[in-house]
C-alpha cells in the first residue's frame, strides 16, 4: 500500500467571495493543494491561520477592517515561518515593495494566468521569492541603503502611504479618519508628514503627486 502524500494546507484570504471561489477553483485542480480555510477580513484570517496552521496563506492587500500589510506583519511575529503570497488588485509597483519588506515572499496581481499562480505558490514553498526582477533590484537597493531612483513616496510609513493614497482619492480628512479608525487630529498628522517627507506644500500637491506616481487607480 502506498504512504499517502501530505497536502500543502492552504488559506486563502480576500474579502470577494467570487474572488475566493476562482481561486479555490485553481487550487482545486492541483492534488497537493487542500484549502483548509477561507478569509474574508482580518480577524478571520488570524483565527484561520491559528486553527489551522496552514502552510501557506494567500492574501490580499485590501481588507475591510484593517490593510493586508497590517494582518501580515502580525502574522510574522506571531508565525514567522509562515508563507505568504500578496494576491493583489494593485498593481506591483504599488505594493509590492511594502509587501516583502513586511515579510511576505511573493506579490501577484489577480490577473496573472491559473499557471503562473501555481508558479507561485510552488516557488513560495520552496523558500523562493515570487516578484518581478525590478521590484527584486528595488529591494536589494533599498537594503543596501542606496535610495537612488528610489521614488520619495517608497519612504513613507505603511499608514502614510495610506493616507497619501485616500487624499489621491479625493477623500477628506475627516473622511480618511472614518475609513482608518483614526482622529482627524491624527490624520492631519499624517498629512502634515507626508507633504514635508515628499516636499510638497498643500493637499492639492499631493493629489496630483498621486496621480502622477498611479498611487491611485
Amino acid at each position: 500500500m502506498e504512504a499517502s502524500v501530505s497536502k500543502i494546507r492552504i488559506v486563502v484570504a480576500d474579502d470577494h467571495p467570487v474572488i475566493r471561489r476562482g481561486v479555490c477553483g485553481i487550487l482545486s485542480e492541483k492534488e497537493c493543494f487542500e484549502v483548509v480555510a477561507e478569509a474574508s477580513n482580518a480577524l478571520e484570517v488570524l483565527a484561520a491561520v491559528k486553527e489551522h496552521k496552514p502552510d501557506l496563506l494567500l492574501l490580499d492587500v485590501t481588507m475591510p477592517d484593517r490593510t493586508g500589510l497590517e494582518v501580515l506583519k502580525d502574522l510574522k511575529i506571531l508565525y514567522p515561518r509562515l508563507k505568504v503570497l500578496i494576491l493583489s488588485i494593485h498593481p506591483e509597483d504599488r505594493y509590492a515593495l511594502r509587501a516583502l519588506k513586511a515579510g511576505a515572499a511573493g506579490y501577484l496581481t489577480k490577473d496573472s494566468a491559473p499557471e503562473e499562480l501555481v508558479g507561485a505558490i510552488e516557488r513560495v514553498l520552496k523558500g523562493g521569492r515570487y516578484v518581478s526582477q525590478s521590484i527584486a533590484e528595488k529591494l536589494t537597493d533599498v537594503a543596501q541603503g542606496n535610495l537612488e531612483g528610489i521614488a520619495l513616496h517608497e519612504l513613507l510609513s505603511d499608514r502614510e502611504f495610506e493616507v497619501l493614497r485616500l487624499l489621491g482619492e479625493g477623500k477628506s480628512v475627516s473622511q480618511i479618519a472614518d475609513e482608518l479608525a483614526l482622529s482627524v487630529k491624527t490624520v492631519s498628522t499624517y498629512r502634515a508628514r507626508i507633504c514635508e517627507k515628499l516636499r510638497l506644500e498643500s493637499t492639492a500637491d499631493l493629489i496630483r503627486y498621486a496621480v502622477e506616481y498611479k498611487i491611485v487607480d
